[in-house]
């Protein structure tokens, strides 16, 4: 009975890590991910297409202001100036005349690369830590909280179970 009790506290931990990924997925897929493709696209059009599309869905999930923090402001968690970087990177696309080199377009396309993009030991998106849960931040963060102590107790069930105590 201990034992199943156990497994039982275990449960909320892994249905609030599964509703993280999916919230991760939907983001890549609904947003970031027409942000790497406007950085990786090779004309001012195609660019400007997949970045008015993850604006749009900025813009519709109210992912436009607030912080991503849930105990300091930092500012590489400031969705309005992440948010108001891609509006500016949009406007300067759409700037840009038809009749433009292509030098400058080439420009503009490096310049748009290097704002969406962050270079590390791998490529990966610019963006807010924690967008993908945002609002729900700190929700998710007391949930998790509170459910890695009940799976920590139900751990000790578990074991306590199987070493007989």
């Amino acid at each position: 009975m201990k034992a199943l009790f156990g497994v039982f506290l275990m449960i909320p931990l892994a249905i609030l890590l599964t509703w993280r990924i999916v919230c991760s997925v939907s983001f890549s897929m609904d947003c970031a991910g027409y942000l790497k493709r406007s950085a990786d696209a090779n004309t001012i059009e195609m660019a400007q297409t997949q970045l008015n599309i993850a604006i749009k869905y900025l813009e519709e999930h109210n992912l436009t202001t607030g912080y991503c923090s849930i105990f300091l402001k930092q500012p590489k968690n400031d969705i309005g100036f992440w948010y108001n970087n891609l509006k500016a990177s949009a406007k300067e696309l759409a700037s840009i005349p038809p009749t433009a080199s292509q030098l400058e377009k080439t420009n503009v396309l490096m310049k748009l690369r290097e704002t969406l993009l962050d270079q590390g030991e791998s490529t990966t998106i610019t963006g807010p830590d924690g967008i993908s849960i945002y609002p729900e931040n700190k929700l998710f963060f007391w949930l998790c909280i509170t459910f890695l102590f009940l799976a920590i107790v139900g751990s000790f069930l578990i074991v306590g179970f199987i070493e007989g105590w």
